[in-house]
């Protein structure tokens, strides 16, 4: 975020303030929901390539970005509308407009469609709560030392909340976002079963080990 804080910015403002940001250290992938559309973009090509291919080894590896992408945009959305209802400037700098439709694509939108194709086109997942945590706590820890390097080149943070709070507030809100993110995983996991009914006699197909059985595509 820039540090100028003015309230009525010109076009020419905004127009150096995103330049500032192209130029960054980073680019905008200092930014948790890029790297979250990212992620998802990457499940949702792997999952066409394999209902093109029908290549059993790409549909494994589509669900196990899954793992991964569903429970961070669940994360994103939670998080966003959340501290966005406390107060808008705690995630909106004060330079930038967002529109409501870009603003529900972002934030909004990828949860769901996430959440659609866990419920209805995926095999349940296999991961439990202790690898859960730790999958969370990877990211989420992960991020922040990202955090942390972007902002010692660029002398800026990316969110306004990670300007306001000191290191021990920081270190304290990626932690609950690593819970979040688990609890997350959880009921997703739980919706799943649900959806389609628990202890369904078909092996789930998202472990990693299968891979090594799969087709030779």
């Amino acid at each position: 975020m820039s540090s100028r804080k003015s309230v009525g910015f010109t076009r020419v403002e905004f127009d150096t303030d995103d330049h500032l940001r192209n130029e960054a250290y980073g680019w905008h992938f200092q930014y948790l929901t890029v790297i979250g559309l990212s992620l998802s973009t990457l499940t949702f090509i792997f999952a066409i390539l394999a209902d093109v291919t029908l290549s059993r080894r790409l549909f494994l590896i589509k669900n196990l970005l899954s793992v991964c992408s569903a429970p961070l945009e669940v994360l994103i959305s939670v998080l966003y509308w959340g501290l966005r209802l406390i107060d808008e400037r705690l995630v909106v700098p004060d330079w930038a407009v967002i529109p409501l439709d870009a603003d529900i694509s972002f934030h909004a939108l990828p949860s769901i469609l996430m959440l659609i194709d866990l419920l209805f086109l995926s095999p349940p997942w296999t991961i439990t709560v202790l690898p859960s945590m730790g999958l969370s706590g990877a990211i989420a820890f992960g991020y922040w030392f990202w955090v942390e390097r972007c902002a010692s080149y660029n002398g800026w943070y990316p969110y306004p909340i990670f300007e306001q709070l000191p290191t021990p507030g920081r270190v304290a809100l990626f932690s609950l976002s690593a819970v979040v993110m688990a609890f997350s995983t959880a009921t997703l996991k739980w919706l799943h079963g649900r959806v389609n009914g628990f202890g369904v006699p078909i092996p789930a197909q998202s472990r990693s080990g299968e891979i090594k059985r799969a087709d030779g595509l």
